[in-house]
């Protein structure tokens, strides 16, 4: 019907069982496969999609709108795992790290330090060995009995012992020095090795610098082939490439698959995943390149995000703008009660609260919430985290506890996705005091629009989109990153008048309709169809079912 070769209903079915009693596409055996109507679209992401809202809000929408939607994750080991999310088919793919080798394998260690051990891993192995040894000479000395041929004997196993420990000692000490400048960006041979193949490659570099790609162009490829999408939509880079090759099979194969390139961030911005990694960004960036152009259509989740794609790919169109807005039908099915944020802090109805939800790491800035307690009397902090176990959140509680504010300080868990706008509303202030980092000053993030339906005066750093939106708005106040007294300044503002920042929501409602989910689904569903003429539909998208009861949480889909 939408393909060149064949109609839909001709192509091969996809629904086998799984070790685990389901079909591939999460639905028990038996249960006949929906309607098709406009088209099959298959979702590419590269984890494992429970911590994702953005691309589970998309697969719900898009099957509400009446696309056939398999939204593909991954997880590591070698059995993956299928359900249903409203009417979209998720299946998460098993993904093995097969290429992922140690940078100790690239640059030979007599290269750069002879005396070096090949891997870190055997200089361990011979420190421990050193103490072993020891360990059985002291017990060796100590043992009774003997004679002046023991204690010669002893005597040889103690220079032996002594020499073996010192040259171990001296390769150890090598090994950790070309560990280290093996993982320093600035080191001149590393920094000559990453140009040599840039130089020599162009935009292919990344298939030296980071081999660890095609993995996942390994655990996709089947599945993909097999669905025969007429649209794929890869969410950010590392499924860029896995859909732009996809895309290029089906055309082999007379197909007329189209690709959409979801760019999620800006990834010249971003930290390295995993530690100081100096070819990790070279490589993702060339391979960005490569592919970027494949991309039939591009979605972004900001203004200034698209207009930086623009500039750095050579774009033929600028990206369209679906924001990391929040879903706000909720869900109709679910029966148990949305928590009481207050009654979590223990703080009293007259009490005023300043919550923070998301990531919680040292670039957000959430030190500086708990700096200015003492000088904000009768405030309290309310972070809504992951866990409160990262050594992150534990130095913060240590430091409220040095600051006599511990009583005032509160970690809470996540909820469900469906109940975040109405477990942040009874706070009073919602705190973004994010640092100035590429990634931060590009894009609305989800918690800013979590906030504003929640009808909370925002108090935000002086990043440019959330500062510049929140200054034009006026629902907040914005303060200088990382200065504690400008953020108590901003507060003290918001508590001496809170009702003129929530009446922008009120005097404003275009606002919060824009910044909803429902109305972003029907912007994706334009681009859909733009790509699919044949597909589209005069009807306004239906509402979404709304993503993964109870497994998608606050703050889980944000910049890096």
């Amino acid at each position: 019907m939408l393909t060149e070769d064949r109609p839909r209903e001709d192509r091969p079915s996809e629904d086998r069982p799984t070790e685990d009693g389901k079909t591939e596409d999460g639905k028990t055996e038996g249960q006949p496969a929906p309607a098709v109507s406009r088209g099959r679209v298959v979702m590419l992401v590269d984890n494992d999609v429970v911590h994702d809202s953005r691309v589970q809000k998309a697969a719900a929408s898009a099957a509400a709108a009446g696309w056939e939607v398999h939204l593909l994750g991954c997880v590591l080991g070698r059995r993956g795992r299928s359900w249903t999310l409203g009417g979209a088919r998720v299946r998460l793919l098993p993904l093995r790290h097969t290429l992922r080798r140690t940078r100790h394998s690239v640059v030979r260690a007599t290269l750069r330090r002879p005396l070096a051990y090949a891997h870190p891993s055997v200089a361990n192995y011979r420190r421990r060995l050193v103490q072993s040894r020891r360990a059985d000479l002291a017990a060796s000395r100590i043992a009774p009995g003997g004679g002046p041929v023991r204690e010669a004997w002893l005597l040889t196993r103690r220079v032996s012992a002594r020499l073996q420990a010192r040259w171990v000692a001296v390769r150890a000490h090598r090994t950790e020095s070309l560990t280290a400048a093996r993982n320093d960006p600035r080191s001149p041979l590393e920094r000559s090795a990453i140009r040599f193949w840039q130089a020599l490659l162009g935009d292919r570099a990344w298939r030296v610098l980071d081999r660890n790609l095609w993995d996942w162009d390994s655990a996709y490829r089947r599945v993909i082939d097999e669905l025969e999408p007429d649209i794929i939509h890869a969410n950010d880079f590392r499924m860029l490439g896995v859909g732009a090759r996809a895309a290029r099979r089906a055309h082999a194969r007379g197909l007329r698959t189209k690709l959409v390139w979801d760019v999620h961030e800006f990834l010249p911005g971003m930290k390295p995943w995993g530690g100081v990694q100096p070819r990790w960004l070279p490589a993702m960036c060339a391979y960005e390149r490569e592919y970027a152009g494949a991309a039939d259509a591009v979605l972004t989740v900001s203004d200034v995000l698209a207009d930086r794609l623009v500039e750095r790919h050579g774009l033929r169109h600028r990206p369209t703008v679906v924001l990391n807005a929040p879903l706000t039908g909720g869900d109709a099915d679910r029966t148990e009660p949305v928590p009481d944020l207050r009654e979590l802090c223990g703080a009293g109805p007259d009490a005023q609260i300043a919550v923070y939800s998301g990531r919680a790491s040292a670039q957000r800035g959430l030190d500086v919430m708990i700096e200015a307690l003492p000088r904000l009397p009768g405030l309290h902090v309310a972070l809504v985290v992951s866990t409160a176990r990262s050594e992150y959140l534990r130095g913060l509680r240590a430091r409220a506890v040095e600051l006599g504010v511990a009583d005032r300080v509160h970690m809470l868990p996540y909820v469900p996705f469906d109940q975040v706008v109405p477990f942040l509303a009874a706070a009073d202030i919602g705190v973004i005091p994010i640092h100035h980092w590429p990634n931060h000053e590009i894009a609305l993030i989800t918690k800013f629009f979590e906030y504003s339906h929640a009808r909370l005066p925002i108090v935000v750093s002086d990043v440019q989109a959330m500062g510049g939106m929140v200054k034009a708005t006026g629902q907040g106040e914005v303060f200088h990153a990382e200065d504690v007294d400008d953020y108590v300044r901003a507060v003290e503002a918001v508590r001496a008048d809170p009702h003129r920042y929530r009446a922008v929501y009120d005097d404003r409602p275009e606002l919060l309709h824009e910044w909803s989910w429902e109305a972003q689904a029907e912007v994706l569903d334009g681009v859909y169809s733009a790509l699919l003429p044949a597909a589209a539909r005069t009807a306004s998208p239906a509402t979404p079912a709304p993503p993964l009861s109870g497994g998608d949480l606050i703050g889980a889909q944000e910049e890096g």
